[in-house]
C-alpha cells in the first residue's frame, strides 16, 4: 500500500490564548504550560467539515500521478460531522465528480485517521479497491464551548488528505509497511474520558488526567509494538508524528523512549488539537523533509478509548 500524494487545509482564522484570558480568565502562560498551544485554527463562517475536506483534497489533486476519477474508494474520518447522512466522503465524491467510488465514513475519536487507513488496507486486500482517498477532518469549534475551562481552549479546526494505491505508482510514493488500531474502552475512564453527546454540553473532556496517563502509555506501546512486529529498532526511525493533543504527552513519550531531539514532529502550538486530522496535517506539512529510505511512524490515541499506529518508508 502506497501514499501517492498528501495535502491539508487550515482555516485562515486563528484564535490566540489571550482570547481565553478575556473570556475565561486563563492566561497565555497557563494554557501554554499545560498544553503547548499558543494559537488554534478556527473554521470561518460558512465553513464546515464537508467544505474543509474538499479544500484539503484540492492541493493533492494537483500532485496526483493519475486522474482523480480513478479513485474507487473514499473513506472519511471525523467525530465532528457536518451531516450524518451526506458525510464528508460523499461531499468529496460529489465535488470532484468521482463516479462509482464507494464512500464511507468512520469515527473512533482522535484515532479515526488510522482506522480509515486500515479500512483501505482491507479493501485492497480483498481486491475491492485499487486506488483510495482518505480524508480526516475536524470542525471542533462547531461543538466545543469556549467558556469550558477544562478543554474549551484546546480545540482547533482543520483537514488533511492522502491518496493511496495498492501498487506503487511513482518513485515519490511513500510505502505503508504496517498499520494497526486497538480498541481500549475497557481501560481507565473509557467512555467518560472525553465525549460529545447531543444535549449534553457539547465537546467535553472531564478526565484530562486519565487521558494524559492512558495516551502517554498507549501511544508509546503502539510505537513499540509496530517496531517489534517489523523487526525495526527505534534508532532506525527518522520521524515520529504523534497525535497533536498535548505537548506534555508528547514530551513524556519522547523522554520515555529516549528519543533524540528533532525526531518528534509537532505543529499543535499554532493549530491546537485538530483531532483525528492532526497527524495527517502534520504529515502533509512536512512531506518535503522526508528522504528516500527514511522510516516514519504515526501514533495516535483517541477518546473512547482507542489507539493506533502506522509505519511508513519513503
Amino acid at each position: 500500500m502506497y501514499i501517492n500524494a498528501a495535502s491539508y487545509y487550515l482555516p485562515e482564522t486563528t484564535i490566540p490564548n489571550e482570547y481565553y484570558t478575556r473570556l475565561a480568565g486563563l492566561t497565555d502562560e497557563w494554557i501554554f504550560k499545560r498544553s503547548g498551544i499558543r494559537m488554534r485554527t478556527k473554521a470561518n463562517p460558512g465553513e464546515n467539515t464537508n467544505t474543509m475536506s474538499i479544500e484539503a483534497v484540492k492541493p493533492a489533486v494537483e500532485k496526483l500521478p493519475y486522474p482523480i476519477n480513478e479513485v474507487d474508494l473514499i473513506v472519511g474520518a471525523t467525530y465532528t460531522p457536518y451531516d450524518t447522512i451526506g458525510t464528508l466522503a460523499h461531499a468529496v465524491q460529489g465535488y470532484f465528480k468521482i463516479p462509482l467510488a464507494r464512500a464511507v465514513s468512520v469515527s473512533s475519536a482522535c484515532s479515526s485517521f488510522i482506522n480509515a487507513v486500515e479500512i483501505v488496507e482491507g479493501y485492497f486486500a480483498t481486491n475491492k479497491s485499487k486506488k483510495a482517498l482518505v480524508v480526516a477532518t475536524e470542525h471542533n469549534s462547531a461543538y466545543s464551548n469556549d467558556e469550558d475551562t477544562q478543554s474549551g481552549h484546546l480545540w482547533g479546526d482543520g483537514a488533511g488528505a492522502i491518496f493511496l494505491s495498492k501498487e506503487r505508482i511513482s518513485e515519490e510514493d511513500i510505502e505503508i509497511l504496517d498499520v494497526s488500531t486497538t480498541g481500549l474502552a475497557h481501560i481507565g475512564r473509557g467512555l467518560e474520558g472525553v465525549y460529545l453527546r447531543p444535549n449534553h454540553g457539547g465537546l467535553r473532556m472531564p478526565f484530562g488526567k486519565d487521558i494524559f496517563v492512558q495516551a502517554s502509555k498507549f501511544m508509546m506501546h503502539e510505537i513499540e509494538n509496530i517496531l517489534k512486529r517489523n523487526h525495526i529498532s527505534l534508532e532506525e526511525i527518522a520521524y515520529i508524528i504523534p497525535h497533536q493533543a498535548n505537548s506534555r504527552i508528547i514530551s513524556h513519550i519522547a523522554g520515555s523512549l529516549g528519543l533524540q531531539e528533532g525526531k518528534m514532529i509537532v505543529n499543535m502550538e499554532e493549530t491546537g488539537n485538530t483531532g483525528c486530522a492532526s497527524t495527517v496535517i502534520a504529515f502533509s506539512q512536512n512531506w518535503d523533509i522526508y528522504r528516500k529510505g527514511e522510516l516514519i511512524i504515526i501514533t495516535v490515541f483517541g477518546g473512547g478509548y482507542s489507539s493506533g499506529a502506522m509505519l511508513m518508508k519513503k
